[in-house]
């Protein structure tokens, strides 16, 4: 008998998951220290996809102001709760507003009726101006240290069509392996139909990555919406993936070495398949 590592981590998204840190966390609001903690700990709620971080009340250099805690039952929740969705709480706690200097910042602070974060209050990420773990800055959202990602160049034969039209086709790609998720495959440029390709307004932000920019098909309408994106300016674990083009595999057709890869199954593939794959097993990819 034997167990896939993947479905033993995320066999537990059931339940709410802490890990202390032992860095440094400092978070700024108008440029004010709102916080400070060598005490902080990750959690993840149950069904959260990325932690947040939880620090002592103390370290916060602002107010905590208690405020309704919604109802787990007012809301339509997603199959997994991601960066976005701290409003939404899948523990029992209490939710509160931080006042830093004339800001207030609403629903910022929750904290779980758990005795195993002794008090920690969870803070949500995108409330707070910047984010510092010792001295560097962190985009997006708190890192997993269970997660890295991984970069390699390849001669495999990649192509990807949609709806039939190739897009591109490659035999220099670079793969990059994020932990739980499908490899990525990023495509030069040069072996890419740009002029099939239009940028777009949209831009995400990953933990790990960096900021991304997104193209769509030109002509296809919401279909052939932000199909693709590419990161300008990675972060330095996603060096050489810069400039580079990378498709979804949930909405295009992969071949790799002439063999059809299924579409994979992610938090970025239709509601009902997340739905699906939440109610069978609890894991993507």
């Amino acid at each position: 008998m034997a167990l896939r590592m993947k479905r033993l981590l995320m066999g537990s998204a059931a339940e709410l998951r802490y890990e202390p840190y032992p860095l440094r966390v400092r978070a700024t609001v108008d440029g004010l220290t709102a916080v400070e903690s060598t005490r902080a700990a990750l959690v993840w709620e149950p069904r959260r996809l990325v932690p947040v971080f939880a620090v002592p009340a103390e370290d916060l250099h602002g107010t905590l102001v208690e405020t309704r805690t919604p109802a787990a039952d007012e809301h339509e929740f997603p199959p997994f709760l991601g960066p976005d969705d701290f409003a939404l709480h899948t523990t029992e706690g209490r939710a509160f507003d931080v006042v830093v200097g004339e800001r207030t910042l609403e629903g910022a602070a929750f904290a779980p009726d758990n005795p195993a974060l002794d008090g920690r209050v969870e803070l949500d990420f995108a409330a707070f101006e910047r984010w510092y773990v010792e001295d560097e800055e962190l985009v997006g959202h708190a890192r997993d240290p269970y997660k890295r990602i991984e970069t390699v160049r390849s001669d495999r034969h990649v192509v990807v069509a949609f709806e039939g039209q190739v897009l591109a086709e490659s035999r220099r790609p670079v793969a990059l392996y994020e932990t739980h998720l499908p490899v990525r495959w990023y495509l030069p440029r040069e072996d890419v139909r740009m002029d099939l390709l239009e940028p777009g307004d949209t831009r995400t932000t990953c933990a790990y990555k960096g900021h991304a920019s997104y193209l769509s098909l030109r002509g296809a309408g919401e279909r052939g919406r932000d199909l693709a994106w590419c990161y300008p300016e990675p972060l330095r674990d996603a060096q050489a993936v810069r400039g580079m083009v990378c498709f979804w595999a949930e909405r295009t057709d992969l071949t790799l070495d002439g063999e059809a890869v299924p579409r994979p199954v992610t938090p970025w593939s239709p509601p009902e398949e997340q739905r699906e794959a939440a109610e069978e097993s609890l894991e993507f990819g």
